[in-house]
């Protein structure tokens, strides 16, 4: 009985010993400036992301090196070849003589010419990569 009287007594005396108790608001505040933050921890917040970022953007600059002087050569080869071709249909389609009609081979490229009911049709094929289109020039 004594023990359980002094473990009363000693609680009391440690409640009424302890003094006054004292407590604080919690008050959120956000970091992010895009949320109410402190503007000045914007660069120290992008710089974090970056640095946590294992993304890499490529840039034309770094392909640029990358690229075969080869395959430039033959793009550019085959921009010409089109660009002449084009230039001789529309010659040929518009001027004095007209472009006749059947199967051309230029370079890489086969050309196939028939009239239609909206105009010449003209299909051409690259025989190496196997990429086709067709243009249609209207009849005026």
């Amino acid at each position: 009985m004594l023990k359980k009287v002094l473990s009363i007594l000693g609680f009391f005396i440690f409640i009424f010993s302890s003094g006054p108790l004292q407590a604080q608001d919690f008050i959120y505040q956000p970091k992010n400036p895009a949320f109410g933050g402190n503007y000045l921890n914007y660069q120290w917040m992008l710089s974090s992301a970056q640095e946590q970022s294992d993304f890499e953007e490529e840039t034309p600059q770094r392909d640029a090196f990358r690229r075969d002087p080869l395959e430039d050569f033959e793009a550019s080869l085959s921009r010409q070849i089109l660009n002449q071709l084009s230039r001789q249909v529309m010659a040929d389609q518009f001027g004095e003589d007209h472009l006749g009609e059947g199967t051309y081979q230029f370079g890489d490229f086969e050309i196939e010419v028939t009239p239609g009911a909206d105009g010449l049709i003209i299909y051409i094929l690259d025989t190496t990569t196997g990429g086709e289109t067709t243009v249609t020039i209207p009849h005026f």
